[in-house]
């Protein structure tokens, strides 16, 4: 009983790093995508931006 019991701790134990795995790939494939698409992300935001400094000063 004390073998299962430990055979069942150990599972466990190594089922935490594969979350830790999955969740560094997960990570390394947004950073990715944040390089690859950098300026378009940035332009976008750059847009984003300027509408809301345009209908900023239609409110003043």
């Amino acid at each position: 009983m004390r073998n299962q019991m430990r055979e069942v701790m150990d599972f466990l134990q190594e089922e935490d790093g594969v979350g830790v795995i999955e969740v560094v790939l997960i990570l390394v494939v947004l950073i990715g995508l944040v390089i690859v698409f950098k300026g378009q992300i940035n332009k976008l935001l750059e847009d984003i931006f300027k509408q809301i400094n345009s209908q900023s000063k239609e409110v003043y």
